[in-house]
């Protein structure tokens, strides 16, 4: 029996990235008992479930709203903060803006990108590959952080005080170039560093 993986999400609210009870209980009994669920460290749920019933099943899950996205090698949905400082100050808009910018891209290694609405960092942003922090009016845009392994690493700071129009587009230059120039398997940390900061600079800054 084959079985095929795809990603879940309930995509943004003004709590941030939270499943509803219902869509739980929907997705739980919509699967079935031979599916499995996995966990994720970037706030999506793996199904994997028999190939012909992928299909109707994801229909079901969007009709719960539910947000569905490929699994494995891609650039993950956007991992945010509970906007706990609210909608408008916290950058809601920007981020769900961003977020459907960023999803789904086919990339060297799995690109997890963290968002903060503010320098409380409550998403802990700067251990993901890319992490934007606003600070009050604008975007600080980090890259290079890794939570895993003897070696783990904060984000270091690549471009400071981009405006909102600004910071999407530098976003996805940064997985563009990731996706032209990173090695199979290479993680965006590793990356980085053997890119270097200014060379990514460059690409996060061009016109």
């Amino acid at each position: 029996m084959a079985f095929q993986k795809f990603a879940v999400t309930p995509g943004f609210g003004v709590s941030g990235t939270i499943f509803k009870p219902n869509q739980l209980a929907l997705l739980g009994s919509i699967v079935g008992e031979d599916a499995q669920i996995e966990m994720t460290t970037f706030k999506q749920l793996y199904v994997a479930l028999q190939e012909e019933r992928v299909q109707e099943v994801q229909k079901q899950l969007q009709e719960a709203g539910l947000e569905i996205h490929p699994a494995g090698f891609y650039s993950k949905s956007l991992i945010a903060c509970n906007f706990c400082r609210g909608a408008e100050d916290a950058g809601l808009d920007v981020a769900e803006t961003l977020d459907k910018a960023i999803v789904g891209h086919p990339v060297p290694s799995p690109l997890k990108i963290g968002y903060a609405g503010c320098a409380l960092g409550t998403s802990e942003p700067l251990l993901k590959d890319i992490a934007i922090v606003k600070m009050k009016d604008r975007y600080d845009l980090y890259v290079g952080g890794d939570a895993k392994g003897l070696k783990a690493r904060l984000a270091q700071l690549l471009v400071p005080g981009l405006r909102a129009e600004q910071l999407i587009p530098a976003v996805t230059r940064l997985i563009t170039d990731f996706q032209q120039n990173g090695k199979k398997k290479e993680t965006y940390a590793r990356y980085a560093e053997r890119i270097s900061l200014e060379k990514l600079r460059e690409v996060a800054e061009a016109a």
